[in-house]
């Protein structure tokens, strides 16, 4: 597998930058980029320095993330980054003390995002916990198939990666935990076990693993009726999770 130069549509650094900066600012770094094949011109003046800054920040990040998918953490070196980048060492070091600062921050915003689209994906659910927890695993699953190197990133590389990078990988899955668990106790008389969360999250990340793993992330969507039979079994018995399983046959 060749290495690609990053392409950051304009979208997606809007969303990454943030709203500090004008629809014409951004729209001339963007401009930029395109005319200079992917990298900004040397000594460019038409685009305030700090966009420039948060601009290449994101790149260097999407290129980690790229890079990290096709070589490997521990295989990884700053160079391969600065290839897809197409961002000089200087400006590297500028942003980022080491390559594990530099996957660490890439982990971070990947996971960020992910923790977005499932919230969101919850928030936009029907009332009750089951409805609320398919709603979660349904966005999950649409942002793993829609943004697989940032997944396999988050979910696969990190595993591998450093002491710290694992600690933050079993803090992301420790958090959804506490969701389910939260969501849950909100409609169950009984409260369950928290451990019953933690079986629940770590079944789920097993699956995507192996999936992201091997690369197969086509039909990733088909998943969610399993997926919903394990959670739900863990609360309310095998006939409501029979149900979930039940309901999507029929669907």
């Amino acid at each position: 597998m060749s290495s690609e130069r990053v392409v950051l549509s304009r979208e997606k650094l809007a969303d990454a930058v943030g709203d500090r900066w004008s629809d014409e600012e951004l729209n001339e770094a963007v401009a930029l980029l395109i005319r200079a094949e992917g990298r900004f011109p040397a000594g460019v003046r038409s685009v305030p320095p700090d966009l420039v800054k948060a601009i290449q920040r994101e790149r260097l990040l999407a290129a980690m993330m790229g890079a990290v998918t096709e070589i490997g953490y521990n295989t990884l070196t700053v160079q391969n980054v600065l290839v897809r980048a197409g961002i000089s060492r200087p400006t590297f070091y500028e942003q980022f003390a080491d390559k594990e600062d530099c996957f660490l921050a890439a982990f971070d915003a990947g996971a960020a995002r992910m923790r977005a689209r499932i919230e969101a994906g919850v928030t936009e659910a029907g009332p009750g916990w089951r409805e609320r927890l398919r709603g979660g695993l349904a966005a999950l699953l649409d942002h793993l198939a829609d943004e697989p190197i940032e997944a396999r990133t988050v979910i696969v590389e990190a595993r591998a990666s450093t002491p710290t990078g694992l600690r933050r990988r079993d803090e992301l899955l420790d958090h959804f935990a506490a969701c389910i668990d939260d969501l849950v106790r909100e409609d169950l008389d009984e409260p369950p076990s928290a451990i019953a969360a933690a079986g629940v999250v770590g079944g789920i990340e097993s699956v995507l693993y192996a999936r992201l793993q091997k690369g197969e992330t086509k039909d990733l969507n088909a998943l969610l009726p399993s997926l919903m039979y394990f959670a739900v079994l863990a609360y309310a018995g095998q006939e409501a999770a029979g149900d979930e399983l039940d309901d999507a046959a029929l669907a």
